[in-house]
Formats: C-alpha cells, sequence, structure tokens
C-alpha cells in the first residue's frame, strides 16, 4: 500500500502535553501512524508519498462514543423521565423491534457518527449481528454490547446466548474493527443465575463488561433495599469489577465512596450529559471522578435521548454541565473535554494503546476539522491568544467535519460518506420506522401502562 501523507494547517495530537503541530502531518501506512511532524519535513522524508493537504483545516484524533444506543425512536419519545421514558417508549419498542429494524437503525447512526468526526462507538443494542455488519461496511470502530435481559420479566432483550454467540462470531473481525463485550442493560434485569453468567463470560472470553447503573435517584433507595448498600458496592460484591474491563453508564448518583471504589478497581464511567439533562436524571460528579483517577469517557446515549450522535456538542455540553454543578467557571475546561472525547474515552473502553491520540504506531483514526467557518473564527494555533482548544469544544457542530479516516481508510471526505449510499439509508430506515411504530402502538394499545420496570429481588 502507498504512503499517505494527511496535512493540515494544524494538527492536534491529543498526547499528554497537548502537543500542536503548526502546518502539521500525519504519515499513515498500513492502516497506522507511521510518522509525525511539518508537512514539508514527511513531504522531504518521504517523496513518493501520496499527499493530502487539507487547506483551512486541523487534524485531530477521530472522537470516541463510550456509550449509545442505535435506534428509530427520534423526536418520538419526550418529555419523560427516565423510568416513565423506558416503561412507555423503550422497552414497548423492544418488545415488537425486529432484526432488520435493528440493522436499519444501525446502518443510519454509524453513517451520521462517522459524518460528525466519531470514528469509535460503543453501542448497546439489540440483533447486533447487524450492528456489526453496519460497522464491516460504515468502516467505523465498533464495541458491541448487546442489550441483555437475562430475567423472566425482562424476556423482551436479548439472552446471554445471543451475546456469547456475538463474541464468538464477531469479536475481531471486520480487519479488528469489531470488538463484542457482556452487556446488562441493568443489573435488575438480570436473575442471579444470569449475573453469575454475564461475569464468567466475560472473563472466559477475556472481554468487557457494560451495563447501565446510577442514572437516576431512586436507584439508590432500590439497590439498598436489595442489597443493603449503594449501587458501585453492590457490583462489586457481585464479582462485576473482576472482568477484565467494567464500564458503567450514566453513574449520575454516585457517593465519594463509590467513587473511590471505582478508582481503586480501575472501573471506567460513560458520562452523558445531554442524555441527563433531558430526562432530568441528574449531574454526575465527573470533576471528582477525574480527580480520584477514574476514566471518564463521553457518550451520546441513543438518538431517541439526545437526539443527535453529535460528539462536538457532547463535549460542549460536558464542559457546561461540570461547571454548572460546582457554579465554578473554571470547571471541566476545554483540554479536560477534549480529552474525554478522545484519549481518555479510548482508555474508558481499553483501547488507548491503539486510539484515541495521534502517536506513531497507534491506528490511523483520524479527523479534519474545517477551519474556515464563521464558528473557528478567529483561530490563533499559539501565542497569547492561543484558543485552538476552546473553540474546538465550545464552537465546532459535527457538520464542520471534512474528512473521517478509520484504520487509515477515508470513510468521509468532503463531508460525504464514502463507504454508502447516504440517501438509500435513510429511506431504508423512513421504510422499516412505521411498522415498528404501529406494533408499539398496538402493544400499547392491550397494555395502557406500558412494560414493567423493575422487577422484585430474584
Amino acid at each position: 500500500m502507498t504512503d499517505r501523507i494527511v496535512a493540515a494547517d494544524f494538527l492536534l495530537t491529543m498526547e499528554a502535553d497537548d502537543c500542536v503541530v503548526t502546518d502539521g502531518a500525519v504519515l499513515v501506512r498500513d492502516g497506522r501512524i507511521a510518522g509525525i511532524d511539518t508537512r514539508n519535513a514527511l513531504i522531504s522524508a518521504h517523496p513518493a508519498a501520496e499527499v493530502k493537504y487539507l487547506r483551512d483545516c486541523l487534524i485531530m484524533p477521530g472522537l470516541v462514543n463510550a456509550h449509545m444506543h442505535s435506534g428509530l425512536l427520534r423526536g418520538t419519545a419526550e418529555h419523560l423521565p427516565v423510568w416513565d421514558w423506558l416503561r412507555l417508549h423503550i422497552n414497548p419498542m423492544h418488545r415488537v423491534l425486529q432484526p432488520q429494524e435493528a440493522e436499519a437503525a444501525s446502518w443510519l447512526c454509524y453513517a451520521e457518527s462517522v459524518l460528525s468526526g466519531t470514528t469509535t462507538l460503543v453501542d448497546m443494542w439489540r440483533f447486533m449481528d447487524g450492528s456489526a455488519r453496519a460497522a464491516e461496511g460504515i468502516g467505523n470502530r465498533l464495541v458491541a454490547v448487546p442489550y441483555v435481559g437475562e430475567h423472566p420479566d425482562y424476556n423482551y432483550f436479548d439472552t446471554l446466548d445471543d451475546n456469547e454467540r456475538m463474541i464468538e462470531n464477531w469479536h475481531g473481525k471486520a480487519n479488528g474493527r469489531v470488538g463484542v463485550w457482556v452487556g446488562l442493560e441493568h443489573l435488575f434485569y438480570s436473575d442471579e443465575a444470569g449475573q453469575r453468567r454475564a461475569i464468567e463470560m466475560a472473563k472466559r472470553h477475556r472481554t468487557g463488561f457494560h451495563t447501565h447503573c446510577s442514572e437516576a435517584s431512586i436507584e439508590a433507595a432500590e439497590f439498598e433495599t436489595r442489597y443493603g448498600k449503594r449501587a458501585m458496592f453492590a457490583l462489586d460484591d457481585l464479582g462485576f469489577f473482576e472482568t477484565p474491563m467494567a464500564m458503567i453508564a450514566h453513574a449520575v448518583w454516585l457517593d465519594d465512596g463509590e467513587i473511590d471504589l471505582l478508582a481503586r478497581r480501575s472501573v471506567s464511567v460513560a458520562h452523558n450529559p445531554v442524555s441527563n439533562m433531558k430526562l432530568a436524571s441528574g449531574i454526575a460528579p465527573v470533576e471528582a471522578m477525574l480527580a480520584a483517577g477514574v476514566a471518564v469517557g463521553l457518550g451520546t446515549d441513543g438518538e431517541k435521548e439526545n437526539n443527535n450522535l453529535d460528539m462536538f456538542e457532547e463535549m460542549k455540553t460536558a464542559s457546561l454541565l461540570g461547571k454548572l454543578r460546582g457554579l465554578d467557571a473554571a470547571a471541566l475546561d476545554s483540554w479536560k473535554a477534549l480529552r474525554m472525547g478522545t484519549i481518555m474515552g479510548a482508555r474508558a473502553i481499553g483501547l488507548d494503546h491503539e486510539i484515541g491520540s495521534l502517536e506513531v504506531g497507534k491506528k490511523a483514526d483520524l479527523i479534519a476539522v474545517r477551519t474556515d467557518t464563521p464558528r473557528m473564527t478567529p483561530l490563533f494555533g499559539d501565542g497569547p491568544y492561543f484558543n485552538l482548544q476552546h473553540n474546538l469544544v465550545h464552537a465546532v457542530r459535527g457538520s464542520d467535519v471534512a474528512l473521517t479516516m478509520i484504520d487509515g481508510e477515508i470513510v468521509v471526505e468532503g463531508g460525504e460518506l464514502k463507504t454508502a449510499d447516504l440517501r438509500a439509508l435513510i429511506d431504508h430506515a423512513r421504510a422499516v420506522a412505521p411498522g415498528l411504530f404501529a406494533r408499539r402502538a398496538a402493544y400499547l394499545a392491550e397494555h395502557e401502562h406500558g412494560s414493567v420496570q423493575w422487577t422484585g429481588p430474584a
């Protein structure tokens, strides 16, 4: 394969020293980064390389979405707190969802993601053979986490049998871009046998474990009732933190003791600020988690609770929400938000040795952001008014992404998807969505209170 040099006006590496290279460039060879320097230096050292110079652009690592859900409910599940929202909208949808609809949702959501600069996704969804096919086709990096309910009252989710089959069939496929973790929708959605099997599966297959927890305040009281302790201590006692890697989605209602426990046990967190605001769940103690050494990545959550998958918007919201929680304008500054969206997000999912920063030897997962927009003007890449990081977090939108490269392959160029027909993906999603909504409406007509939300102790 021919060496390729990708160059732009600025290069943001997201290494430990927040390095910015003016007129910087990346040498890409066999899907990995083989060199980083100024454009002229790399061209002089590698005269045979193909050169792609992106004028009026900034190159940075691809963004990592540490928690999302594919879906087709955008704009149709609004103005409810999280547990009512689950009971009336989400669980009934899962009861009637069909594999072709789930796959259509993943193709659409992955396309939206790469178009807005996200190169790696942790997707908790159903019928995930279709999701893996979508990732293989679109070209994104995927951590697939099946939505598992291992309890008689939650038999409308995927099962641990489905999860294990996904691991056996897809883990490491698509040139290593697809990985599969063990998932539980929530601890309460599994009986004791299922909990033990989930832990055993993650250990035996040497993969990660992911679940929602401490998203809403009422969970803390329910954990006290069932286990006599707070949620993180219950998960630890049950053995979930003994898995090769564990990541908790949301973690809004943690106390200091739980935060210390996560740090000691090297458990990571996916922070979902837009979703937590929309569902009125609360404000996660992100600064305290970061100070304790917890790896906190950022997630959009699903299209139905966000209502988009724009990780630039997520970085801005995370920064603003951190300031609001502490009534401290200096809290969760732009560099912290950028790290959560890139290198720390990669660390949170155990891939920081491969992605999350632009370093020699890592995968060539990078994006180019336009700098010739009103949102990025004025832009100072050095000197006393240096504002590059602030503009990226507080001004840029996903639509400003000009190029997305994953594994050294260009999947978005000139703001256009190159690996699939976007119009066809949209048309297909529009075609299958009405059937899903009709079946859900029929279910709700027979069950006016929706689906059961909590079960009693197993």
